[in-house]
């Protein structure tokens, strides 16, 4: 005797699991506007470190800006697609999800911008005028700015994600 064929979902089910559609307003609300300023930002402070010459330190500052940008990008696109689902085990909790990437982003970005103060300090005497030598003081200093802006927008994706839990919400748009 054969064994009975697997059960399947009803057609529509398959259809609606499988399909792939742009959700409009988490592109046009304040969460995706928010994710695609991350990283512009988060671009900007990594090209910009990397396209210094940095040592010691700057490494830490360097793997944060590219682990957050590279998770947020990730965030960015499952919300976008509608594809939540697709992270075992944290579909259901997907606001909660992003509320604490941005509060663990926040916390390092502060981290990393501290360093590459630092490292702007530290190179502040090849900020005179007349100096010749190739210095790293204005990539470092423009780093450190672009790391405050990345606090500053991860705090504030953060916020607002916690009040729309506060309030029941469990989507991201």
């Amino acid at each position: 005797m054969l064994p009975p064929p697997p059960r399947q979902p009803p057609p529509q089910a398959r259809a609606a699991r499988g399909a792939v559609s742009l959700q409009r307003a988490f592109l046009r609300g304040p969460l995706g506007v928010l994710r695609l300023l991350q990283l512009l930002a988060g671009a900007a402070f990594w090209i910009t470190i990397a396209t210094s010459r940095y040592q010691g330190p700057v490494h830490f500052a360097l793997f944060v800006s590219v682990l957050f940008w590279l998770l947020t990008l990730a965030l960015y696109f499952l919300a976008l697609l509608g594809k939540q689902e697709l992270v075992p085990g944290l579909g259901p909790r997907w606001l909660a999800v992003n509320v604490a990437h941005d509060l663990l982003a926040a916390a390092l970005y502060g981290a990393a911008m501290g360093v590459m103060i630092g490292q702007t300090r530290s190179h502040s005497y090849c900020n005179l005028k007349d100096y010749q030598m190739s210095c790293a003081y204005h990539a470092f200093l423009a780093a450190a700015v672009c790391g405050g802006l990345c606090l500053g927008l991860y705090l504030l994706s953060a916020l607002y994600g916690g009040c729309r839990h506060c309030q029941g919400e469990r989507e991201v748009a």
